[in-house]
């Protein structure tokens, strides 16, 4: 951005045929709003809020932004709000991940269309963030990430509870019979009892983490608890940066790299993070034409140890791994495996953040590299004849005792099969048994939600059963755990090999050879595919936003964005410099 580029309210003018009649009408209807002539004059930091009364982790936001806007005023910059779609993750039906791309589309558009230099994206909840950084990448407008911060624990008894891992932990000792209606009740009580994400290392604060080391988000701010006084900080430090890039434009496609991707990945790897977080980064550095390879996941993850102690593959909370040193602690402990020349929003490179003094750091929360948790990282994708085009296992939060197993399949044919039959006492299901969901992908009707957590049959819970293998084409929350494989691609909807599996057909999963295998002839299975047929509303029988996702979404292994979202070579800096000159007075 050049000094003769225009700034503030002359960016992007509307065009009514008079460059100078433009600038006129805006600023008279900007002054309706109180600006004085002088503050009309000065460069803006668009803050893109996600706030929304159906989103409990941004309850805080109304406040946080308020430090936001400070930080851009202490810059030299006119703070301005705009809200965009928000994804309060356990409030959407049928799933959040299906609004996700059009989280990122409203973002990157309001960034594109409204006048500002710069833009500070406020969002938590697990498919904000990713969708917010989606959106900037495309903008491509320098951008700061605020994250909401996550929850603080609370108690039940002597024992602390922190949303999502221990509801699911609770429901399951429901289930099985072990904790009474009185007492679930009381737990749902105090599950989540402030504002902020989930209070483990679940899909928000994976991507919280991703983002600060992709460089989005500013250094130590991944972590920083909802409700501490750090995180109003945070929130004017990221308001200043902001500011400071107007002059010094450090744009999404200069931090978001192939570099810092890969060192997004090896992170992800060494916290035991969610799975959902491959699809999301594999979005993410999606609009930037970077691919996300499964194989080379596999590569990372063979030589990248777990050093976090969080659940749901720990014992602790996201306000320990604050109080532990933060993200800046695992970085030193994987530097030696970093591209350290990558850059963030403040112009600083990772090799230079790192040669910081690291404070204290708790080695019961974070490992060091010379004694990690694990030695290979938390995810590992699996192919075969099951999943051509790969699935995910989260091996940091499975059962080791059923990495190497062959055993019948049970399959449920779509969530509503799954809902009918599961805790069905005459259910042919024995614990060595593998259990398989079908048609939960991208392209099915449910969207591919949060269900590849199938729950365990009553009549083996109730007899001490805790895990089990389960297969399908959905995801699975970043709070859960167990021998979980998911993402199966391509999809039973689309016609994918899990759409053909059979209820007593034997699988083979081999987390060593990382693999999964239908052990079913070629001849059988291509007699089974010549019978199948989609059972999915084809898209033009659908109308609006369903009848656009269900054409256009593509599979797990390329992140479910759009297909028509991917970059177009050239276009992106025809669109920034036909957009900067469109506001340019004569």
């Amino acid at each position: 951005m050049s000094e003769d580029d225009p700034k503030g309210f002359e960016r992007g003018l509307t065009n009514y045929g008079d460059k100078d009649f433009s600038v006129y009408l805006r600023r008279s209807f900007a002054s309706s709003m109180g600006y004085s002539r002088e503050v009309l004059k000065k460069p803006i930091v668009g803050i893109a809020n996600s706030f929304s009364g159906f989103n409990n982790c941004h309850r805080h936001f109304p406040e946080l932004v308020e430090h936001v806007k400070r930080g851009v005023l202490l810059g030299g910059g006119l703070p301005i709000e705009f809200p965009t779609i928000s994804l309060g993750e356990v409030f959407l039906s049928p799933t959040s991940l299906k609004f996700r791309n059009l989280m990122s589309m409203d973002t990157e558009e309001m960034i594109r269309a409204q006048p500002m230099d710069a833009v500070v994206l406020m969002g938590g909840c697990d498919k904000t963030v990713p969708a917010q950084l989606m959106g900037a990448a495309s903008a491509d407008l320098p951008a700061v990430q605020l994250v909401a911060g996550p929850m603080m624990t609370s108690r039940y008894g002597e024992e602390r509870l922190g949303a999502c891992t221990d509801c699911r932990r609770f429901w399951g000792k429901y289930r099985a019979g072990e904790v009474s209606d009185d007492q679930i009740n009381d737990i749902e009580g105090r599950l989540a009892t402030t504002s902020g994400t989930c209070a483990v290392m679940g899909t928000a604060s994976t991507m919280a983490c991703i983002a600060e080391t992709l460089g989005m988000a500013l250094p130590g701010t991944a972590a920083i608890p909802a409700v501490h006084a750090d995180r109003l900080r945070s929130a004017e430090a990221s308001g200043f940066a902001a500011a400071r890039m107007i002059d010094n434009p450090i744009r999404p496609s200069e931090v978001i790299t192939q570099k810092s991707v890969e060192n997004a990945i090896r992170v992800l790897l060494a916290l035991g993070g969610s799975t959902n977080a491959i699809i999301h980064l594999t979005a993410v550095a999606g609009r930037l034409g970077i691919t996300v390879s499964l194989e080379r996941l596999n590569q990372l993850s063979d030589e990248t140890p777990v050093l976090v102690n969080l659940k749901p593959v720990g014992s602790h909370y996201m306000e320990d791994f604050f109080f532990a040193g933060g993200m800046g602690a695992v970085l030193r402990e994987l530097k030696p495996l970093l591209h350290l020349d990558t850059v963030s929003v403040t112009g600083e490179t990772l090799g230079d953040r790192l040669e910081q003094d690291p404070g204290y750091v708790d080695r019961r929360v974070i490992a060091s590299a010379d004694e990690p948790l694990e030695p290979q990282g938390g995810l590992v994708a699996l192919f075969g004849n099951l999943a051509p085009r790969g699935a995910i296992l989260k091996r940091s939060a499975a059962d080791s005792t059923l990495f190497e197993k062959e055993g019948r399949a049970v399959v449920f044919t779509s969530l509503e099969d799954l809902a009918a039959r599961v805790d069905d006492p005459d259910l042919d299901i024995r614990p060595d048994d593998i259990m398989v969901l079908q048609n939960s992908g991208p392209k099915s009707a449910s969207g591919m939600p949060e269900s590849g957590y199938l729950p365990i049959p009553k009549k083996l819970s109730s007899k001490g059963v805790k895990d089990m293998i389960r297969i399908s084409d959905a995801r699975m929350s970043g709070t859960a755990f167990g021998t979980i494989v998911l993402h199966v691609a391509p999809e039973a909807a689309v016609g994918g090999p899990l759409a053909l599996v059979r209820t007593g057909d034997r699988i083979r999963l081999s987390v060593s050879d990382k693999r999964i295998e239908l052990l079913v002839d070629d001849a059988e299975l291509a007699r089974r595919r010549s019978d199948w047929t989609p059972d999915i509303v084809p898209a033009e029988k659908r109308r609006g936003y369903d009848r656009l996702y269900a054409s256009e979404v593509l599979q797990a292994d390329e992140g479910c964005d759009f297909s028509f979202l991917q970059p177009v070579a050239g276009a992106a800096e025809t669109d920034r410099s036909a957009s900067e000159k469109e506001g340019r007075l004569r």
